[in-house]
């Protein structure tokens, strides 16, 4: 790999030698923990969220993935709850000792979001919002912020190197499949990113093998890939009731499935010296 001045610096292991790890009240992204992000494509309902969020708990998993504000490519889908579905999650959550990781969309919503999601995310159609990345740069929370679809590594750290330069140093990558001509797959998950991004920058990545495949079959063997390849974890939609999901059912873990996922990311973690953060087999426990 050449040796050359990048043009993004803070992110960079020239910059920074060692690991970032983003530290949450009940887990930590990076270092030596492998984590798993759970929870439906979007929140319908308080049944819906609160069924999920049970399950879920009950796995020991320690942060629940959903979305309030969705952004959709067909003005007819479901948009989500809005604030309503901010409010649901945060009840869930709190209920069963979870943290919240959901989607801001724009500028305006980055106070009302803030005040719900333990981690922000900037979606893949967002990456390169700078106006939004501006205004998450000055908030002392965690952001998660995606790969554009169509985005270069660099461009993607150079996203991420607007955050860092406002201030805001807990960055998490996630590689959610990039746009390509194949069209077997909603995405193409690019998993080689993953090392290289370990090589270039001391932020952590997760994947999400969900968007990035868009196939509910695919996701536990793409998610034990990710793992394997160096991922700090895997973001992945599981769902009650997936066939009548109002957004991405097809991608979407019934309860059996997550279940037997679980385990065989921890198998994956192990095979690389590291830890999860729930307990399937207690030996391996982080």
């Amino acid at each position: 790999m050449e040796n050359k001045r990048k043009p993004y610096q803070l992110v960079s292991r020239e910059w920074k030698k060692e690991d970032t790890v983003i530290s949450l009240k009940n887990t930590t992204i990076g270092g030596n923990n492998v984590c798993l992000i759970a929870g439906p494509c979007a929140v319908e309902n308080e049944d819906q969220i609160f069924t999920i969020c049970e399950f879920l708990s009950k796995k020991n998993i320690k942060l629940l993935r959903g979305g309030a504000y969705k952004p959709r490519t067909s003005p007819y889908s479901f948009q989500g709850l809005k604030k309503d579905g901010l409010i649901l999650m945060r009840q869930a959550a709190d209920k069963y000792g979870m943290g919240v990781v959901t989607e801001v969309m724009e500028t305006n919503l980055v106070d009302e979001v803030y005040q719900y999601a333990d981690i922000l995310q900037v979606g893949t159609r967002n990456m390169q919002n700078y106006q939004l990345l501006r205004a998450l740069s000055k908030i002392d929370k965690p952001i998660l912020l995606k790969r554009g679809m169509s985005s270069t590594l660099e461009e993607w750290l150079l996203a991420a190197e607007y955050i860092l330069s406002g201030g805001n140093e807990k960055v998490i990558l996630c590689e959610r499949g990039i746009r390509t001509f194949e069209t077997a797959t909603r995405n193409t998950l690019d998993l080689s990113i993953i090392p290289l991004v370990k090589a270039l920058s001391h932020l952590p990545i997760i994947a999400d093998p969900s968007q990035g495949t868009g196939i509910r079959e695919l996701v536990t063997p793409m998610s034990m890939a990710a793992i394997v390849a160096g991922a700090d974890g895997i973001m992945v939609e599981v769902h009650n009731h997936p066939e009548e999901a109002l957004s991405d059912g097809p991608q979407s873990l019934y309860f059996d499935q997550f279940a037997h996922l679980m385990e065989k990311v921890e198998q994956s973690a192990h095979f690389n010296n590291r830890a999860v953060d729930y307990a399937v087999d207690s030996r391996l426990v982080y």
